[in-house]
């Protein structure tokens, strides 16, 4: 619902200043930002064996993960024609715990009992590559519309302590999206910029996912070639498969802010 309403305003606000873009605009060719993300993570997952059905696991509350952190994130395009470019994007909210469990865990082929002390490892690092069609350009700014891959290496084990035993799953997940990206000029030194992604897709009893990607952010141009930016980015991802590394479910979602150092070539 947030999402929607996100989208929602982003489109509204199209509609507003879409008629004042007119002529094509002098733009950076490469951009880079440097910055901090503050998130809140919300994660549900299940790993089937090829007996039983595994338990929906959340990391937070049944394996004590961290619910929120800061991560270095790196963001940026490069201009390959007056109306092209590629954007591109890379953070690791990778997180561990160690902590003694208060219900039973069927984790694959393990049972991990009441309290017994599970060491817990979430390694997921997300990757983005897109291309973005300007098909409105001004003076102002730009929308466009964009479609890439979003990709989530994702490696989860979980290890009893006690018996020093564990199970593992990973699954590297590139799922190709498509959406909306703009930009527009405040003031001489006020930029807003926005994106909304999407990606749905069922095939049979194999796979199944979906994936909704929202940023809204804010420029301050500090010098000529840097400015200073906040933003909010709201992820909500959820993919079920079959593989053989990977028989069952990842439900999570991340939100947070973000600080950044926006550097203009």
């Amino acid at each position: 619902m947030k999402n929607t309403l996100i989208v929602a305003g982003f489109l509204s606000l199209s509609s507003i200043i879409l008629p004042q873009f007119s002529l094509a605009a002098e733009d950076s060719r490469f951009s880079l930002s440097l910055g901090a993300f503050v998130t809140d993570y919300d994660t549900e997952t299940r790993l089937d064996s090829a007996q039983s059905r595994g338990f929906d696991t959340d990391f937070e509350d049944d394996l004590g993960l961290d619910s929120s952190d800061s991560v270095f994130r790196l963001d940026g395009y490069y201009k390959i024609g007056s109306r092209h470019r590629l954007d591109f994007s890379g953070f690791d909210l990778s997180r561990s715990a160690l902590n003694q469990i208060q219900q039973e865990i069927q984790w694959g082929d393990n049972l991990y009992n009441i309290n017994t002390m599970v060491d817990s490892d979430f390694d997921l690092r997300i990757y983005k590559l897109a291309y973005t069609y300007s098909f409105l350009e001004g003076d102002n700014g730009f929308l466009g519309v964009t479609g890439g891959l979003y990709i989530a290496d994702t490696d989860i084990t979980l290890t009893d302590q006690t018996l020093v035993q564990n199970e593992s799953g990973d699954v590297t997940a590139p799922l190709p999206v498509i959406g909306l990206r703009g930009e527009y000029g405040l003031t001489e030194r006020w930029k807003l910029r926005a994106s909304a992604e999407f990606f749905a897709l069922e095939i049979d009893d194999k796979f199944s996912g979906s994936l909704s990607d929202v940023f809204v952010g804010l420029d301050y141009q500090l010098f000529e070639n840097t400015s200073l930016g906040f933003g909010v980015n709201s992820v909500a991802f959820d993919v079920a498969t079959d593989k053989n590394s990977f028989d069952g479910q990842l439900d999570w979602n991340y939100r947070g802010g973000l600080v950044y150092l926006k550097f203009d070539f």
